[in-house]
Formats: structure tokens, sequence, C-alpha cells
């Protein structure tokens, strides 16, 4: 049985300057786990899907992880850390 692979997704929009450092952070930590880190621009994807805009458009950067909010305008970093490891099997890390 493979260790699940988290994924990891940041929820942004362009000119977002919070947005910009949370990515930066986000590239890092997942980079420690070999992840890419996603990203869905809220208004872009408003075209297809309203409903992202409406639940996240007003508190971003959101992170998701698994599909799941894990942290919106600020990135939490140890919580985040200790999900991945726990998640990808590594609680040592």
């Amino acid at each position: 049985m493979t260790d699940p692979t988290p994924t990891v997704t940041l929820l942004t929009r362009a000119g977002c300057g919070m947005c910009t450092t949370a990515l930066t952070q986000l590239q890092t930590i997942c980079g420690d786990f070999g992840l890419p880190v996603a990203t869905i621009d809220v208004d872009e994807a408003a075209v297809s899907d309203p409903g992202l805009r409406a639940e996240y458009g007003d508190r971003l950067p959101v992170v998701l992880l698994n599909g799941r909010e894990h942290s919106y305008f600020d990135v939490d970093e140890p919580r985040l850390r200790a999900d991945l490891s726990r998640i990808a099997g590594r609680d040592g890390k």
C-alpha cells in the first residue's frame, strides 16, 4: 500500500499581495515534502464555478488541503507541516 499524496491548493486573485506572500510560503513548505502547489484564481474560476468566489472571495488567500479549507489570510505553517507529515506518513518530520 502506498502513502496518500496530499494536495495543496491556494485560492487567490490577481493583484492580491497577501496571495503572493502565501504562494511563496507554500512553495517552500510543499517543496520540503516534494509536493506541487496548485493555484486557483477565484475570479477566473467564477465563469464556471461562481460559488467558489462567493464562498471564498472576501477572505483570500485560502489554503486548501485535500480540497478542504485549512487556513485563510495567513498560512498556518506549523499546522500545515504537521498535517502534511501525518497524511504522508512522515510523523517524524
